[in-house]
């Protein structure tokens, strides 16, 4: 299973999310790195993989795509949420995977033929439709894109912990590649969603808090 480094940027810097308040997120300068400039994060922490929100472009603030751009060179593997309305917003990258996001996506997921699906939920609901989870996911099975993400935005930042019931439905309910973002509390959770059939975890609050050590984010897998 894939471990992935999550990195939200805001204003130029890498911050720390919770729960989807995110004009209350602050530069991450307490965890795994001192410095909260994106490039420079990454050197510090040396992770394998890593996915990137854009969170000035998801709201139609700005755009973080010179960071992204360089924060790439420096992985083996980068996903990114770039705040995608369209196709014509993807990027074209070496080992790159662009997340298109129900968020910002649009009604017609079938202009879509390539990139990761992200099926952002809060509240226990997908935005911004409001549909069940388990539901939405069994009806993108027929799209065109790489393998999906079920982000738990409710759960970013808390260290919450899973509930396997739940982690199995999603699981059974889609037939590609499939990562886990939101809510990942310790190597019992990764122990979790291995054993429940996921692809890959992304993570960050259980990094910072060293309650997933670093060096499992170097080497990025579990297993």
């Amino acid at each position: 299973m894939e471990l992935v480094l999550a990195m939200d940027l805001k204003d130029g810097l890498v911050v720390h999310g919770e729960r989807g308040d995110r004009l209350n997120y602050r530069p991450l300068t307490w965890g795994a790195s001192p410095v909260a400039d994106p490039e420079e994060f990454i050197r510090h922490i040396r992770p394998r993989s890593i996915y990137i929100a854009d969170l000035d472009r998801i709201t139609g603030e700005g755009s973080h795509d010179d960071h992204i751009i360089r924060c790439n060179k420096l992985v083996n593997h980068c996903y990114a949420d770039r705040g995608c309305r369209g196709p014509e917003d993807l990027l074209a990258l070496d080992h790159f995977e662009n997340v298109i996001g129900t968020e910002t996506a649009g009604n017609d997921l079938t202009w879509y033929k390539s990139g990761y699906l992200s099926i952002d939920v809060k509240e226990g609901k997908v935005i911004p439709s409001g549909r069940n989870p388990v539901e939405y996911i069994r009806s993108v099975n027929e799209l065109c894109f790489d393998g999906c993400i079920l982000l738990d935005i409710s759960g970013v930042g808390t260290s919450k912990g899973l509930d396997q019931e739940r982690l199995v439905q999603m699981r059974d309910a889609f037939f590609g590649r499939l990562l886990w973002g939101g809510g990942v509390a310790s190597a019992d959770d990764l122990e979790l969603l291995a054993n429940s059939g996921f692809d890959g975890v992304i993570i960050a609050t259980a990094l910072h808090t060293n309650t997933i050590p670093v060096e499992m984010i170097r080497r990025g897998i579990f297993c």
